[in-house]
């Protein structure tokens, strides 16, 4: 969907939150009520702040009533994202000083009696006095503590919301769930609700989601969405759904400049598959994906590579030690290379960041280094391969070639195990191995699955070293290779290097 497209449809109200109109469908519907719920700090008062800012923008008045918070800490808020209030109009109905003196205490009436008509015949006069657009009741709480009980909470929520649609007001009803259990009450009364989480994982930053749990009759993106709180706002990550994806692109063989690997490949990789690059650490996963990098941007289109685990500088050593010209790539902006800290980027994030660099940067190959460090910025494996089956198939769908590079556990032997089985939903499988021969440690490689067409059933030796990637020919005279020790059954040529420095096969 196009959002600010859908932000302008007629009768819809935006946020101004770009992810969150978009996950609303254009915004909220006009002259409703709606629940905004979420537990202390998960972002409520930055959502409805920014709400009222964009009615201000869009030269409709906007009212917040206050009856938690005071209104110079709503300015500090706002402060601290650069923001100015003055197009808000502030109504804060906390009690004042003269509350705490003993005369000032009623007698003949439980205070809840006096002061819930009190608060609501004060909110009554501000919004009828100022006549807004756009009103943020902040916070429910009071209310229902004021209430004393659910009939009489439930009937003074009813008759405020009569009042407000009356104004042709759209209104945001805060709640920080400081009721003993979950007030399915107020979510019935509300035009829609909408929830705000706050988890604490075991390690790094705090991760933040939302989730609409109703909308009536409108359409809208369900599940969890990842959002963050920065200096400017809440910047939301609408779930990735793939089919909602679409790109035409033109068939074509991804070569990578080294002919024996692409033999290997039956022709090479075809644009808009995956691959799985999988093999023990230092085997040479992440040089053979940079060498796809290299091989695009020779051809004048784009790559972009998130690392997971290297670090960009050592990436950087690396290739110029194996004369890979990645730094020079990088300077011309054919490769972009962006580091991702798995400790502070929430999964949504990173979607958001891979959908930047194909959409707005044009890269036609992708490179996940590693699915390892991917997993650790997972808040629960258990969603990891329903993300990268939906991730995956955008790309796909984009005619973007990706590249999963997998560290398996182990060196060499029979027992090399990978954190997860992602190998069913890569359309390629590339094995790289270690094994011994003529007395020194050899890398191997084999393709294990190609969906798009024909490829090598042979396992050939794989080089690297300070004059680049190399292929050999195929190991026939070996067997067990893939074991890490190998039995010589024939003659084969290794790729050797030759006293002059130049290689022979």
């Amino acid at each position: 969907m196009n959002e600010m497209a859908a932000a302008s449809e007629p009768g819809l109200v935006a946020t101004g939150i770009i992810g969150f109109d978009d996950i609303l469908g254009g915004g909220f519907t006009r002259n409703r009520l709606y629940l905004v719920e979420g537990n202390p700090g998960s972002g409520k008062t930055t959502l409805a702040l920014q709400y009222l800012l964009e009615g201000a923008r869009r030269g409709e008045r906007g009212l917040y009533i206050t009856l938690s918070e005071t209104a110079e800490e709503l300015r500090a808020v706002a402060a601290s994202h650069g923001w100015s209030l003055d197009g808000v109009d502030l109504v804060e109905l906390i009690p004042s000083d003269d509350s705490l003196t003993p005369d000032s205490q009623y007698t003949m009436f439980h205070p809840s009696e006096v002061e819930l008509a009190e608060t609501t015949k004060a909110v009554l006069a501000e919004v009828e006095r100022i006549n807004p657009a756009r009103v943020v009741f902040d916070s429910l709480s009071e209310m229902r503590l004021l209430a004393q009980n659910s009939l009489r909470y439930r009937r003074q929520i009813l008759a405020l919301k009569q009042f407000f649609i009356g104004r042709q007001c759209t209104v945001l009803l805060l709640d920080d769930r400081t009721a003993e259990t979950t007030d399915l009450q107020l979510q019935s009364i509300a035009h829609g609700v909408v929830s705000l989480e706050q988890l604490a994982p075991e390690y790094g930053a705090e991760r933040r989601r939302l989730c609409v749990q109703k909308m009536r009759g409108r359409r809208y993106r369900g599940g969890f969405h990842d959002f963050r709180i920065v200096r400017g706002g809440l910047s939301v990550y609408p779930r990735l759904v793939a089919a909602e994806h679409h790109e035409d692109f033109e068939d074509m063989v991804i070569a990578s400049d080294v002919p024996e690997l692409d033999a290997l490949l039956g022709g090479g990789l075809e644009r808009g598959t995956s691959a799985l690059l999988m093999g023990p650490a230092g085997v040479g996963k992440s040089t053979l994906a940079i060498q796809y990098a290299l091989a695009a941007a020779h051809r004048g289109e784009k790559a972009t590579l998130f690392a997971f685990d290297e670090s960009i500088k050592t990436m950087l050593l690396r290739s110029a030690g194996i004369s890979m010209d990645l730094e020079q790539q990088i300077v011309a902006g054919r490769i972009q290379v962006r580091q991702v800290d798995p400790a502070e980027l929430s999964p949504g994030e990173f979607v958001q960041e891979v959908r930047l660099a194909v959409e707005q940067d044009g890269s036609r190959i992708l490179i996940i280094d590693s699915l390892n460090g991917y997993i650790n910025a997972m808040p629960a494996e258990r969603y990891l391969l329903i993300q990268l089956h939906e991730l995956f198939t955008y790309l796909g769908q984009q005619g973007v070639t990706t590249f999963l590079v997998v560290a398996q556990h182990g060196l060499v032997g029979r027992d090399m195990q990978s954190p997860v089985d992602a190998s069913y939903l890569a359309d390629t499988v590339i094995l790289l191995r270690y094994f011994e021969a003529r007395g020194e440690v050899r890398q191997a490689i084999s393709v294990m699955k190609k969906r798009s067409g024909w490829h090598e059933r042979t396992i050939r030796e794989l080089r690297i070293d300070q004059h680049g990637l190399r292929v050999g020919v195929p190991l026939s005279a070996f067997q067990g290779v893939l074991s890490g020790t190998p039995e010589y059954i024939g003659h084969t040529d290794l790729i050797s290097e030759q006293p002059d420095g130049r290689t022979s096969e």
